[in-house]
């Protein structure tokens, strides 16, 4: 396993993190084995949050936590607040003082831990107040109960307004991206090109403003189908020319497609750290291959443009 230094911490985390999304379908043995594998496999980071499995998820990893508290001392553990399931028939965000407080400490107590290293904010809340927050933020991590603090698919306006408050970095920015979905590169590959759909910056230079910031870009759904419903795109016949030539590399470099996919990412000079969804063992073992797999320029547009994407 290859480890980043993430800028502004001094944590030194493992390239992939392990994503605990879908854990509430795992008994508590299998995810034992699971976390144990992991941190065999090197993978020191783990990512939560307080909506995945409405809590199950966190409490489940307590549960591995409480058998063997050791565990923690390993690992560097991410949740992330401020999505609330059900108001009105939908979701809604609350980024208010008195909801982050009660959300860090039920994780907390689901997880049996005394901190969380890295809090992040799940979804731009559109009535968030700023000044309250990073005070907030503050008060966490005087208590001892945050180290330090990120956000999740935000803007870099957003981030900015944010950032003017805080009197700590935000280092993290947990964002969808894949070959497949992957906007901001779109926009900076065919900048001014008049007419073209994928000219449009609909992110607003979201990865040049992280790297320009030290904010570490965590992807999630890194082999997520371009539409939510599709599941992955490997082996999706949608996808026919992406497979061929993940397939292509994969037989050439003995390594899973899904690899070759993760591989694209860490290929990017922005240093990201993508976020593995598996809960099969299997799975996590290929997937892990990918920091052992150092695409070439030509391979990496091979992915890039596999789909249609031309370059001007």
């Amino acid at each position: 396993m290859d480890y980043i230094q993430l800028p502004n911490t001094k944590l030194k985390a493992s390239r992939l993190a392990m994503g605990c999304m879908r854990i509430n379908r795992l008994t508590v043995n299998e995810l034992e084995r699971l976390i144990n594998e992991a941190l065999e496999l090197g993978i020191n980071f783990f990512d939560h949050a307080d909506i995945y499995g409405r809590g199950e998820c966190e409490r489940l990893f307590g549960q591995v936590l409480q058998r063997t508290p050791s565990l923690r001392f390993k690992m560097i553990l991410q949740d992330k607040c401020d999505i609330v399931p059900e108001w009105a028939g939908g979701k809604r965000f609350d980024t208010s003082r008195k909801h982050i407080i009660k959300s860090v400490l039920d994780s907390l107590s689901r997880l049996c831990t005394d901190h969380l290293d890295i809090l992040l904010l799940h979804r731009a809340d559109p009535l968030c107040d700023p000044q309250e927050l990073a005070e907030t933020f503050a008060d966490l991590k005087r208590e001892g109960l945050v180290r330090y603090f990120g956000v999740s698919n935000y803007r870099p306006q957003k981030i900015s307004l944010l950032q003017r408050y805080c009197k700590d970095p935000l280092i993290i920015n947990q964002v969808q991206l894949s070959v497949l979905h992957c906007p901001s590169i779109d926009a900076e590959v065919c900048f001014n090109v008049c007419g073209d759909d994928m000219a449009v910056d609909r992110e607003g230079g979201l990865i040049d403003y992280c790297r320009l910031h030290d904010i570490t870009l965590q992807p999630w759904c890194p082999l997520q189908g371009s539409a939510w419903r599709e599941g992955t795109f490997i082996d999706n016949p949608k996808y026919a020319r992406l497979n061929a030539v993940l397939g292509r590399i994969a037989a050439e470099r003995g390594v899973s497609k899904a690899a070759v996919a993760i591989a694209w990412l860490l290929r990017h000079p922005a240093r990201m750290q993508p976020i593995l969804g598996t809960t099969s063992i299997e799975h996590l073992r290929e997937n892990c291959k990918a920091v052992e797999v150092s695409l070439s320029r030509q391979e990496w547009l091979d992915l890039y443009t596999a789909e249609g994407k031309v370059m001007p």
